[in-house]
This record gives C-alpha cells, sequence and structure tokens, in this order.
C-alpha cells in the first residue's frame, strides 16, 4: 500500500468510528417517548367461505427529533397465532432493532389465515391478537381482528367505532339467513321491526370502545349492544325446538356460563311491541333494559348468566310468563320507577349473590346520594311465581313515599313461594303478607328444586311447587312445552314430570 495513502485511511476509519458513535448517540432513550400509529386496529373484514387469506397495512411513525429504535416488534401469540407480519420488508412474527429516522414512518403488513369450516375452538367468530413494540422499556400495542366463521356481521368496519344505526323506513328487518348472526359493536334499529325467526342463532361480541370528539374529550363505552329505538320494535319467534339464542361469541366451554361478555338488550323509551317467545339469553352485562314506557312480552324466556341485573324494568309495561331468571351477578328481576308489570309462572332464583331476586320501586334518585327522587306509581301483580335463592330476604321494596301514597305503591303476589325474612320487620314492611296471600314462605331447608347449584331449576321430586298453583287460563304449558295439570298445576317456569 502506498504510504501516502496510510494516514487517509487511518483518518477515514477515525471519521467513520466517531460517525458512528455519533449515529448510537441519535437514538433516544427517553422512556417517554411514544410510536403513533396509522390504525389502532387492523382489521380483516372478509367475510371467509373457505380456507383464505388477507393482508392490511399498517403504518408506524415517529414524530421526535430523534430516531428510534424499536427494540422488538412481536406478535402476541407468536408462531400459534392466526396472525403474520412483515416490518418493512422483513417477514416473522418477531423482529428485533428496528430503526425509524426522526419525522419518518416505516410499514408493518399484517396478514391473516382463516378456515371458517374448523370448530370454534380454532377459528372463533372474531379472531383477536396484537402487534406490541416494544421501546425505551415501554411496550405499546395495536389489535389484530379478523373474522372466523362464515357469519352475518353487524356492523362492519366502515362504521366508526362500531356504533351504526339501521332503518328500513317504516318495513321489516327479518334475521333469517341460516348462517350467525354476530354483532360486532352497538347497533340500534330505528323506524322498523326487527323479527328474528325460530333457531336464529345470534352472537355478540362485546369490549370497551372509545370515541373521540376533540383534544379534550374522551368517551369510553361498552360495546355489544342492540338498541330498539322508539320507532322500532323487537320481535323473537322462537319455538320449544328452535329457540332464539342470544350469547356472547366465544361457545368453547369455559366461556358457557361467564357472565359479562356482551352489554345486552336495551329497548329505548317508548319503545313499543317488543316480544320474546322462546328465547335464550346469556352472558350479558344485563339481560334485557326496558326504558321508561318501553313495552315488552316476554313467554317462555330464559335470561341467564348476566353480571349485573337479568331483567331491568324502568317505568315501564312487561308481561312474562313462563319465563326463567337465574344465575344473575345482580337481581334476577330489578323494577324501578313504577310502571305496570304482570308476571305468571315465572321462577326468579338467586344463589350465592349479595342482591334479592326482585327488587321492587316507585321512585327513582337524582342524584347518587339520593337526597332529591321522583315517583311514579307502580302497579306489580305476581301469580304462581318462584322467588327463592340463598338470601335471608329475597324481594326488596322501595316506597319512595314512605307509605304516605299507598296508591304509587301497589303490589300483589298470589299463589306464589317467596323467601323473606326481616322484610316483614316492624320498620320494614309488617304487612307484606297481606299483599302476599297465598304465599308459601320458604326457609333455607325447603325443598324446591332438583340442583340450583348445578343451575337445573327443575322441580324435585318433593318440591314444595307442587300442585300449589292456580290454573290461568291460556297458559296450558311450561317453559319446556310440558303440559301443565288442569286442576293443580306446579308453582315456577317448570311442571313436575316424574321420571
Amino acid at each position: 500500500m502506498n504510504n501516502k495513502l496510510i494516514p487517509i485511511s487511518l483518518a477515514l476509519a477515525t471519521i467513520l468510528a466517531v460517525w458512528a458513535c455519533n449515529k448510537e448517540k441519535m437514538f433516544t432513550t427517553d422512556p417517554g417517548v411514544k410510536l403513533e400509529f396509522s390504525l389502532d386496529t387492523l382489521r380483516f373484514d372478509t367475510v371467509f367461505t373457505e380456507l383464505g387469506s388477507a393482508t392490511r397495512l399498517l403504518k408506524v411513525y415517529n414524530r421526535h427529533d430523534k430516531s428510534v429504535k424499536i427494540s422488538r416488534i412481536r406478535v402476541g401469540k407468536g408462531d400459534q397465532s392466526n396472525f403474520r407480519i412483515n416490518v418493512d420488508g422483513i417477514p416473522g412474527n418477531e423482529v428485533r432493532d428496528v430503526v425509524i429516522f426522526p419525522h419518518d414512518s416505516i410499514y408493518v403488513f399484517g396478514e391473516v389465515t382463516v378456515d371458517p369450516d374448523q370448530p370454534l375452538s380454532v377459528s372463533p367468530f372474531v379472531i383477536t391478537d396484537e402487534i406490541i413494540f416494544e421501546l425505551n422499556g415501554n411496550e405499546q400495542s395495536v389489535t389484530l381482528e379478523a373474522w372466523g366463521q362464515n357469519a352475518n356481521y353487524f356492523p362492519n368496519r366502515w362504521f366508526k367505532n362500531g356504533e351504526a344505526s339501521f332503518s328500513c323506513n317504516g318495513g321489516e328487518i327479518v334475521w333469517d339467513d341460516p348462517k350467525p348472526y354476530v354483532i360486532y359493536g352497538r347497533i340500534e334499529i330505528r323506524d322498523c321491526n326487527l323479527r328474528i325467526p325460530a333457531g336464529a342463532r345470534i352472537h355478540v361480541h362485546g369490549g370497551l370502545g372509545k370515541q373521540e370528539f376533540d383534544m379534550d374529550s374522551v368517551r369510553i363505552f361498552n360495546t355489544g349492544l342492540l338498541a330498539i329505538h322508539p320507532s322500532a320494535s323487537l320481535l323473537v319467534e322462537g319455538t320449544q325446538d328452535n329457540p332464539v339464542i342470544f350469547q356472547g361469541d366465544r361457545l368453547e366451554e369455559e366461556f358457557q356460563d361467564a357472565d359479562g361478555q356482551w352489554f345486552g338488550i336495551y329497548l329505548e323509551q317508548g319503545s313499543r311491541g317488543n316480544r320474546f317467545e322462546y328465547a335464550i339469553i346469556k352472558n350479558p352485562l344485563f339481560g334485557i333494559f326496558a326504558d321508561s314506557a318501553a313495552e315488552l312480552t316476554l313467554k317462555n324466556t330464559q335470561i341467564l348468566n348476566a353480571s349485573g341485573s337479568g331483567l331491568i324494568g324502568i317505568h315501564s309495561d312487561i308481561t312474562a310468563e313462563n319465563c326463567l331468571f337465574a344465575d344473575n351477578g345482580n337481581r334476577a328481576v330489578q323494577i324501578g320507577f313504577g310502571g305496570t308489570y304482570d308476571f305468571t309462572y315465572c321462577t326468579l332464583a338467586s344463589f350465592g349473590v349479595d342482591a334479592p331476586a326482585l327488587s321492587l320501586s316507585n321512585g327513582i334518585c337524582d342524584d347518587p346520594l339520593c337526597s332529591t327522587g321522583r315517583v311514579f306509581p307502580l302497579n306489580a301483580l305476581f301469580r304462581n311465581c318462584i322467588i327463592y335463592g340463598s338470601r335471608r330476604d329475597e324481594i326488596s321494596l322501595s316506597d319512595f313515599t314512605g307509605g304516605e301514597e299507598p296508591n304509587t305503591f301497589n303490589y300483589n303476589l298470589k299463589n306464589c313461594i317467596v323467601r323473606v325474612k326481616d322484610l316483614v320487620n316492624p320498620d320494614e314492611f309488617p304487612d307484606f303478607f297481606d299483599f302476599c296471600d297465598p304465599c308459601i314462605n320458604a326457609t333455607p331447608d325447603s325443598t324446591l328444586f332438583v340442583a340450583p347449584n348445578e343451575d337445573d331449576y327443575r322441580l324435585d321430586t318433593l318440591s314444595i311447587a307442587e300442585g300449589r298453583a292456580v290454573p290461568v287460563f291460556g297458559i296450558f304449558t311450561d317453559l319446556v312445552g310440558t303440559l301443565r295439570d288442569a286442576d293443580h298445576p306446579d308453582i315456577g317456569c317448570y311442571e313436575y314430570v316424574p321420571e
């Protein structure tokens, strides 16, 4: 080598070494530095009818004045995931030491493979995962979502934050497709009837949604809601052999009895003509919420495993026959601010819950401390019903007038089985059994159900409910179609059947 080139080479090597060191120093190590993303959810909205794949694009931004080095970008479930990623041309479900220069960005391509013919345990209705970005000791993530089954999804990804309204200008929407219906987000039915025929399967994907109005206003809400506008009605037309089932979208065994998987069914103020026959509503936060002046008829319907109350009526009009309200995290039936209610041959069961099976109130509080409230007349009738559970008192009564306006607090229970103790104390409702007549006040040792600890509310061989009801014209069968005894039927939603 020419001796004259040696000093030049050494100088160049020194410059390169110094440049490399300075380049390393240019990476910010500030743990407060965050990446920005073009999407918070990378959603694949293709509904696959056979094995197939789809690809979507995510941009990741460095909005800062220094370069960032992302130590790791990975898919949450790794090689077990349905999703794969490609980071700026580098494939793999884990990519390390990814550099983004100041005010620059990179592309992350997400791909999913779906086989809708796989069982739900392998390919659920909604497949989820996340892309995790590790930067300066912190993690950020982007959600991955894809439709895993050949189903009808409402709404779709074009509705921001999963909120949408459907209208048919006074007509009718019929959910009669043999494929399941998956409610993904919050949908409201307006200006039409939604009719759901026998055998329909309605699965609801729940979670939290976020809506940003401006820099200082963000609304967090529960998703997985079916709302019926005052101009609409919901007609559920199940049969004994083909009930209509509303439940979450996770059908694996461990999710069968898990509560709070979706929000619920909300009948908005003034919604009329809502009717459920042979419906099963499982795993919501609440089953049905009938708001002020809403009208609801329930026949042969079950509301089970709600994390809150099964049925809520606020100043509403509800008729229920042959219905089961059980295994809910709060009240089986919660009635407030008055209204008109007629329950016949119903079972309200509440075990292992610090809340009564039934609460009745003619008022509503205007503030959290209930320093002021409003009263609306209550008219409630229960015939041939079981209201029972593990608490000393399975009925709660609240008269906002303190008994000064008795015409605003009317309740009658006839031929019912109840469990009350402290309720009849002198400072509570000592005349309760004047309005619950004839009634049986059951004890903890009373025999009623086959196995309530196993969610079996059929009547036991020695049940005190057998033959104690009074026939009601027009109701000749029980919840599952068993003929009721013409002269001495059984109390509750089930008629005893000898084995």
